[in-house]
């Protein structure tokens, strides 16, 4: 494992759009699924990591509380299951019904739309506006496994609220952290290399 934080995609960065299978093979678009949200949550999740492991209870109840205030949220696997089958679509299934995902689990075979949203660590979280641009990118909340800080979700939460209230969010925002996501062999992205 491999200990990686998120590289903070630009605040004010519009989403970009996709098309991808959830746990059944339907296809979810970003602009159908987000269409009337009041704000979008985008999730790169996986089904084995620790620190996905360590909140996804607190994040099935998040997304039940804020789906019904209007917030869509988009779970998104972009692992490589040729060398992690554990985060195969089967296991994306079985997760999403023993957690009560109420939100799609979309699967990135081709890692394009993590590499569209620059994407480095599972869990990494996006939250857009009404008008699906960035307006935070960073942690769950302080937690993390071994810690003993209690899962609350209050970064994210924070940050959605703000923008249900149209009150500002703070640019300073806390790195998500957690493993790398499993890129395939030879299919690294570039921006890692632009971090300072």
């Amino acid at each position: 494992m491999t200990l990686t934080p998120s590289t903070m995609l630009a605040l004010g960065t519009p989403a970009p759009d996709f098309a991808l299978p959830d746990i059944t093979g339907r296809k979810v678009s970003l602009r159908n699924a987000a269409d009337n949200a009041q704000a979008t949550v985008i999730v790169f999740m996986c089904n084995h990591c620790p620190y996905v492991k360590h909140l996804k209870t607190e994040l099935s109840r998040f997304a039940r509380t804020y789906q019904a205030r209007g917030v869509t949220i988009i779970g998104i696997n972009s692992n490589d299951v040729a060398t992690h089958p554990e985060d195969g679509s089967e296991q994306m299934a079985r997760d999403s019904e023993t957690f009560g995902y109420v939100f799609p689990y979309l699967f990135d075979a081709d890692q394009s739309v993590a590499k569209a949203y620059h994407a480095a660590c599972t869990p990494d979280f996006y939250v857009f506006d009404v008008n699906l641009v960035l307006a935070y990118r960073g942690q769950f909340d302080d937690s993390r496994p071994g810690n003993n800080k209690t899962v609350n979700g209050s970064d994210l939460s924070a940050a959605v609220d703000a923008l249900l209230y149209q009150r500002p969010i703070p640019s300073e925002q806390t790195p998500s952290i957690g493993c790398n996501i499993k890129w395939r062999p030879g299919n690294e992205p570039d921006y890692f290399s632009q971090q300072t």
